[in-house]
């Protein structure tokens, strides 16, 4: 590796091997928060395409220099990177941007719904627009093979009525088999992406008094409509059970006087 030379302004030359599309990229670090900066600089550089997925970043020595920081604060922002599965580390080749997109929508929609209560009412709002849509094209055609798998969901819930996780599971799975059922692979990489904070949220439903029952009744009314390929009825049954459900959960939560 050739040695590194100094440009004006203090700034180190990178190494003739740094990978030629992010060289100039990296900018020196000023901020108080130089961790914190160090992960926007990266982000910014995967939302403007310049780094891909499953293309390798320099290595540590050359990230520092571009930088300008310690190692220190460079494995720190790296670290947590990783956590939420923007990066992926590989032994003996370095630092890659991960192939996985989704592992890191689905970790930050679990985050911010994991420390916004208010989050969760959102995701249920977001749902009520999507799942009515997808609850009618699921009814359009529906197979007898993805009946049969919404049938076996269905009885899945009503067997775990007392036990939420297992209920949330289910409950979960019953609305990811509809978005597949349905043909719509965005809503579906959607549903996928935040299955697990859709379960939690499932189960602060289910903690209030009946709100198991009430759901189980509420999906059996949806599948109804699929079976009878009635596309309004689907929309409309599913359109109340989430509106119901985001009710149950506000009132699960103390706010529920004001929405009864």
């Amino acid at each position: 590796m050739n040695a590194a030379s100094v440009m004006p302004g203090g700034l180190k030359e990178l190494s003739t091997d740094d990978p030629s599309l992010l060289r100039e990229k990296f900018k020196p670090i000023d901020k108080t928060s130089l961790s914190e900066e160090i992960s926007r600089q990266i982000m910014n550089l995967v939302s403007s395409g310049d780094l891909t997925p499953g293309q390798k970043l320099p290595s540590e020595r050359e990230l520092c220099t571009r930088f300008g920081v310690g190692r220190s604060s460079l494995r720190e922002a790296l670290g947590c990177l990783t956590i939420v599965g923007v990066l992926e580390t590989r032994v003996g080749e370095g630092t890659f941007l991960a192939l996985n997109r989704d592992k890191f929508m689905g970790k930050v929609l679990e985050w911010r719904v994991a420390t916004e209560r208010k989050n969760v009412e959102n995701l249920m709002k977001v749902r009520l627009a999507l799942e009515s849509e997808t609850a009618a094209n699921a009814a359009l055609q529906p197979t007898r093979e993805q009946i049969e798998e919404l049938e076996k969901l269905l009885a899945r819930m009503k067997n775990s009525l007392k036990q939420p996780v297992q209920f949330s599971a289910a409950d979960a799975a019953f609305h990811l088999a509809i978005a597949k059922a349905s043909a719509n692979q965005l809503i579906f990489d959607l549903l996928t992406m935040i299955r697990s904070p859709l379960e939690e949220g499932i189960m602060q439903i289910g903690s209030w008094p009946g709100g198991s029952e009430k759901a189980w009744a509420e999906h059996r009314r949806i599948l109804d409509a699929i079976c009878n390929r009635d596309p309004e009825s689907a929309k409309s049954a599913m359109r109340d059970h989430i509106g119901e459900a985001l009710k149950r959960y506000m009132r699960a939560n103390g706010e529920g006087q004001a929405h009864d």
